[in-house]
């Protein structure tokens, strides 16, 4: 696991979103390493409240099939940050951003990272089923931020 403490500030306290920051969103998709089991997703997943919690963002985690999907939101300045941390961590590979850019409102204020996976909902199956009713040009980061706005119920 690789150290992430930059993200965080020194005393470790909870970052305050100020009004000046400028909000954004991070979508993206990596392979979980090889033989991951459900205690290391629950590692991975209080690692990354504890982190967000202090980052000031907020997000959803979805695995299914080996695979990450993950929405993080929160100050840019932040999620740029990240983008490097996500790429170091060892516990994926093919960490491939997706989308980003600006975002009005959180999706996900609630949630310092919700998780979701297959037993939730199929991802898979969703984009299967809006590539059959949209045709193949469907845009999959699209239709995968929203799947992931579905889950923020």
């Amino acid at each position: 696991m690789n150290d992430d403490s930059m993200l965080m500030h020194s005393d470790a306290q909870p970052y305050h979103f100020a009004a000046g920051d400028s909000l954004g969103y991070l979508l993206y998709r990596s392979v979980a390493r090889p033989g991951m089991q459900r205690d290391d997703l629950e590692r991975i997943l209080h690692h990354a409240r504890d982190r967000n919690r202090a980052a000031g963002l907020t997000g959803c985690l979805h695995h299914e099939d080996g695979l990450f999907f993950q929405w993080v939101e929160g100050p840019r300045f932040r999620l740029f940050r990240l983008i490097d941390v996500l790429r170091e961590d060892d516990r994926h590979l093919n960490f491939t951003v997706l989308d980003q850019g600006p975002l009005q409102q959180r999706l996900f204020s609630d949630w310092e990272m919700r998780f979701s996976d297959r037993e939730a909902a199929s991802l898979l199956e969703w984009l299967a089923e809006r590539r059959d009713r949209a045709g193949s040009d469907q845009d999959d980061a699209e239709s995968i931020a929203a799947f992931m706005r579905s889950m923020n119920g």
